[in-house]
């Protein structure tokens, strides 16, 4: 008709859902799997409807879906030189299923490495405390070890590690812990791929908490050391420190180990007790500074020289009562710190002297 105006014709269109596909690693006829790496199975394009990981011995691994239907993960490591099947079943958005399957072989390490660790669950330490790790075999792949082992800090704070040499890292803060900080670590090595055929053997925890901030300052110069508790000075403490050919070594400790009745014994660090420069002497008081024989600790025959001369064969000597307050109040993981004694510099690697390795250095990670 004339003058009419056209009617618009609309068309609508949606946009196809995408086809169901499921993903499964390892993959099917995978070899050499890590088995402390999780099984994971994601689905695009539908839900999963269910997952099952067994093994050879028709066991079933624990897993959890995740609400959204979307995928799924192991949640307990595999073992070694074992033979899994992953079974995985879907829907699509119309509710058409789909299955996929997967069979694979765990990895037969040529050794498993042990960790040790310092500090240990349960303990209170000092805010000078490094967090040492030590392997009973040399790691090739480092950055698989530090991603192994998480060390958690509440509140949190920056931190890194650092190789001494393949056996031995250790993480520790940027400056010292906050009073009071939690520590968590969980090294979760086992089944992880730790380079060159090693895999770790079995994982290790802790939970630990950083105690009151003691630091003291013994210097060589004035025969005085001052403590301060969380930053007030408590007390000051007449000490001597290393005579002339013995001299203290300079530098940064942090306290190993506490002992009360301890044998003071040179040949723990090459002097025959036997001989005229040596010793094997009780104390009723001593922490450990050092693995070279450096300690803090109860002097009573050189109290008259204490506050006045360097008399000792290197370490910190103070009177039986300043030495038993000091260990009182103070934790493993104390900080003393030695300046003016004429000694050499303290080596990092002398004992836990991590303070010795500047930021910037300790950042870069050591012996990788």
């Amino acid at each position: 008709m004339a003058g009419s105006t056209p009617t618009a014709t609309s068309t609508s269109s949606s946009k196809p859902s995408a086809p169901l596909a499921l993903a499964l690693t390892p993959a099917d006829k995978a070899a050499d799997v890590a088995p402390g790496e999780p099984v994971t199975v994601a689905a695009t394009g539908g839900k999963l409807t269910a997952v099952a990981v067994t093994g050879q011995d028709s066991r079933v691994v624990a897993g959890t879906l995740a609400a959204d239907g979307g995928s799924w993960q192991s949640t307990e490591p595999l073992g070694y030189s074992k033979t899994y099947t992953t079974t995985a079943t879907a829907q699509d958005g119309q509710g058409k299923p789909a299955s996929s399957t997967s069979t694979f072989t765990t990895a037969k390490p040529k050794r498993q490495a042990t960790l040790s660790m310092n500090p240990l669950d349960g303990q209170k330490v000092g805010v000078g405390q490094t967090f040492a790790f030590y392997f009973d075999t040399a790691i090739t792949d480092k950055a698989a070890a530090e991603k192994a082992i998480q060390v958690t800090a509440t509140p949190a704070t920056e931190g890194a590690y650092y190789w001494f040499n393949d056996k031995e890292v250790h993480w520790r803060p940027k400056e010292y812990w906050k009073a009071g900080t939690t520590v968590s670590v969980n090294a979760a090595i086992y089944g992880k791929n730790l380079g060159n055929g090693v895999f770790g053997r079995e994982d290790r925890k802790a939970t630990v908490t950083i105690g009151d901030s003691v630091v003291a300052v013994a210097d060589g110069a004035t025969h005085q050391m001052t403590v301060t508790v969380n930053g007030a000075v408590a007390r000051t403490i007449p000490v001597s420190l290393g005579k002339k050919a013995h001299e203290t070594p300079v530098g940064t400790y942090t306290v190993m180990s506490e002992h009360t009745n301890y044998v003071m014994d040179s040949s723990t660090y090459g002097v025959p007790a036997d001989s005229a420069a040596g010793y094997r002497t009780k104390v009723a008081v001593a922490s450990r500074m050092s693995n070279s024989g450096i300690f803090y600790h109860s002097a009573p025959w050189s109290v008259r020289d204490q506050g006045v001369r360097n008399v000792s064969h290197g370490c910190i000597n103070m009177s039986t009562e300043n030495a038993a307050w000091l260990q009182s109040i103070s934790n493993k993981g104390d900080v003393i710190v030695v300046q003016n004694s004429g000694g050499p510099v303290l080596e990092a690697w002398d004992g836990l002297s991590v303070w010795q390795v500047p930021w910037e250095t300790w950042k870069a990670g050591g012996k990788k």
